[in-house]
């Protein structure tokens, strides 16, 4: 990783992804898999993955358990991913893959980590920013609990450093960590699915105005960007000032794992390079949105017709459309509910 990069990834709780592949599964009985994978993954990592593809180096920082020593070099990642290794093994979460059919995906939680070890965690990221003079910070997935507290791992030293450093930040993460991380308007670009903007704003989203006005909540918090991932009907994206609505054609799904973080992945690879501040011609928020949305729709598309967790390529990528100002009426085909 000898060449400066301008995106850092931090994957706070990577996974050992391993998915089967079966033709049709029965509830209940003895199924036989067609096929077997095995991916370190996390949203971070995929994220690293996916910008490595168009050369973009994206130095991923991961705290790996020390009991599967060999997992970077098996899984082909060494070259990608600076770790921390912590005590414990590595999480895994299992993918189940139905041909014509929906994925399953089952989660193991995030191993806790030490007070040291996360502090570790922080000033390798930091240190990794500032060699790279990178100008973006991904931190993605879920967080582990800090065990010295009982909970979850404080981003704020990172954003805090973040800001003093001039280096925007993508928060991609869900549940407890994303609600309060939302209030707080730490980063400057956030990227929840339709459920958790949702939840975030505590109310059920069923049109593109009320995901609009949802992303705008999260705006006046702080937060520069809302990229919402809504399936089927697309990606809206929201600054203070503007909204734009991007989708491709519909398309064959295989494998929706890691469709977000490929958006992202997507998203960077458009704007990373030519990020600068804010003016007219970039939304005043120093990025070109719709270019970046854009790419991301298209990333997206790609990855989910891919049955692996992490994006393997970018062949066939289909067209996207962009609108600028979308129609606040229209109803979301996918609905999401609190």
């Amino acid at each position: 990783m000898s060449s400066k990069s301008p995106v850092v990834t931090l994957t706070p709780a990577p996974t050992l992804d391993r998915t089967y592949y079966v033709h049709d599964l029965v509830e209940g009985g003895v199924n036989r898999a067609d096929g077997v994978a095995e991916e370190l993954a996390g949203k971070g990592i995929n994220v690293t993955k996916g910008l490595n593809l168009i050369g973009m180096a994206a130095p991923g920082v991961v705290p790996i358990g020390d009991s599967d020593p060999g997992v970077l070099q098996r899984t082909g990642h060494a070259n990608w991913l600076l770790p921390i290794w912590v005590d414990g093994t590595l999480r895994v979460s299992t993918t189940m893959v139905i041909k014509d059919g929906a994925t399953t995906k089952v989660n193991e939680a995030p191993r806790p980590l030490s007070a040291e070890d996360w502090q570790s965690v922080i000033d390798l990221t930091i240190k990794t920013v500032i060699e790279n003079e990178a100008k973006w910070l991904v931190m993605a997935g879920a967080l582990p609990i800090d065990k010295s507290t009982g909970t979850y791992v404080d981003l704020q030293p990172i954003f805090d450093k973040m800001k003093d450093l001039g280096v925007r930040v993508v928060l991609d993460t869900s549940g407890e960590p994303l609600q309060y991380w939302a209030k707080k308007g730490s980063a400057s670009v956030m990227k929840p699915n339709a459920e958790e903007l949702a939840s975030a704003v505590g109310r059920s989203l069923l049109t593109n105005g009320d995901v609009i006005d949802a992303a705008r909540e999260l705006i006046a918090g702080g937060v520069e960007c809302v990229l919402a991932s809504l399936g089927s009907d697309g990606m809206i994206a929201v600054t203070k000032n503007n909204s734009w609505h991007a989708k491709t054609p519909p398309i064959k799904v295989i494998n929706t794992v890691g469709a977000g973080d490929s958006t992202i992945a997507g998203f960077l690879s458009a704007v990373a390079a030519t990020t600068n501040g804010p003016t007219a011609e970039n939304y005043f928020v120093g990025f070109d949105v719709p270019a970046g949305l854009k790419m991301a729709v298209q990333w997206g598309a790609v990855k989910v017709q891919q049955p692996t967790s992490g994006l393997q390529n970018l062949d066939g990528m289909p067209e996207a459309t962009v609108i600028e100002n979308p129609s606040r009426e229209l109803p979301l085909k996918e609905p999401a509910h609190v």
